[in-house]
């Protein structure tokens, strides 16, 4: 342990050296030429690996114990579904063994042909309507069967875990105790209200964390990129995260979204009522995951202001004004709800 409190010691990725990803490409049946580039990734580790006479190819070595294979297959098959949907899906590619899941000195991985684009302008609203299009069509596919061993996303059981886990972790500095401890349940009854307010909503398999650095656009092309994060919820969870600015430039980006999405599949408008509380959860769930994740080296190296007492302070404040965000009127994109 380290004097924050934070555990620093050994990870299983310490021994995921090149010499064992390189083995594990070749037992995959790729005839590699030894370049290796890390790309960024935090939860699992992911490679542009070079590839004899062909293009490179991307390799994702899955985080030990975060997924089984089942899920890990889960996620896979979602993929196939997708692209045989003929929705813009990078998917993986099948290895010597036959599948798409590789194993070799205790990871999991899985490789993807390389593809090359930036994130979609979201202030755009054709851009917006090109994807609440897609976004419709993919939950489409979705709402086919539900994940058998993939995760549901139970929001309100999820954010009293996370909130509870950083309460209890010893992190919060003792002079923001006081302002965490009053904050915090003045949050979970907040959130609780406005999902009781959206009452029953139907679950699909989702994308799960459909931000617009998920996204890939060239050539006017788009892609949807890691579905590491599939699972079953409700619709807005591959929404939301595509808005931004105001409260007037959310509400007319949501119009564009629903717009689009609507040409496809019908939306429960009464799911706008969650937005605030899946923001407040992927607030507090982001600070909980560093913390769970701070025995990782990459963890340290790149989020290094985790472990300042300054992180903590912006913390109180951020979820200040999420209060207040709970506690304003719902999102409106116009039409009935």
């Amino acid at each position: 342990m380290s004097d924050t409190g934070l555990d620093t010691t050994g990870h299983p990725y310490d021994h995921l050296t090149p010499d064992v990803l390189l083995d594990a490409m070749e037992e995959a049946g790729f005839h590699i030429n030894g370049r290796i580039f890390p790309l960024n990734s935090y939860e699992n580790r992911v490679y542009q690996v070079g590839i004899e006479d062909s293009p490179s190819v991307i390799a994702k070595f899955y985080r030990p114990g975060r997924w089984s294979r089942e899920q890990i297959a889960e996620e896979h098959a979602f993929s196939l579904e997708l692209v045989d949907a003929e929705l813009p899906i990078v998917a993986p590619v099948k290895l010597a063994n036959g599948d798409t899941i590789g194993e070799h000195n205790g990871f999991w991985f899985a490789v993807f042909p390389q593809r090359g684009g930036q994130a979609p302008d979201t202030s755009e609203p054709d851009m917006l309507w090109r994807l609440g299009q897609w976004l419709g069509q993919l939950h489409n596919v979705g709402a086919r069967t539900p994940f058998q061993h993939r995760p549901t996303l139970d929001l309100m059981t999820g954010l009293e875990k996370e909130a509870r886990y950083l309460t209890d972790s010893g992190l919060i500095p003792t002079d923001l105790r006081p302002a965490w401890d009053s904050l915090v349940p003045d949050l979970l009854t907040h959130a609780r209200q406005r999902v009781e307010e959206a009452g029953p909503v139907d679950t699909v398999r989702l994308h799960g964390d459909c931000h617009a650095g998920n996204i890939l656009v060239r050539d006017e092309q788009m892609l949807f990129v890691d579905l590491d994060d599939c699972r079953q919820g409700p619709a807005i969870q591959d929404l939301w995260l595509l808005l931004n600015g105001d409260e007037t430039e959310r509400s007319l980006q949501f119009s564009e979204l629903m717009e689009g999405y609507e040409t496809f599949r019908d939306f429960n408008r009464r799911e706008r009522y969650l937005i605030e509380p899946l923001r407040c959860y992927r607030q507090i769930s982001h600070a909980a995951w560093l913390a769970r994740r701070w025995n990782d080296p990459a963890f340290p190296k790149f989020f290094p202001w985790f472990a300042q007492p300054r992180f903590w302070s912006d913390q109180v404040l951020a979820l200040r004004e999420q209060l207040a965000a709970l506690q304003a009127p719902p999102i409106n994109p116009g039409g009935p709800f």
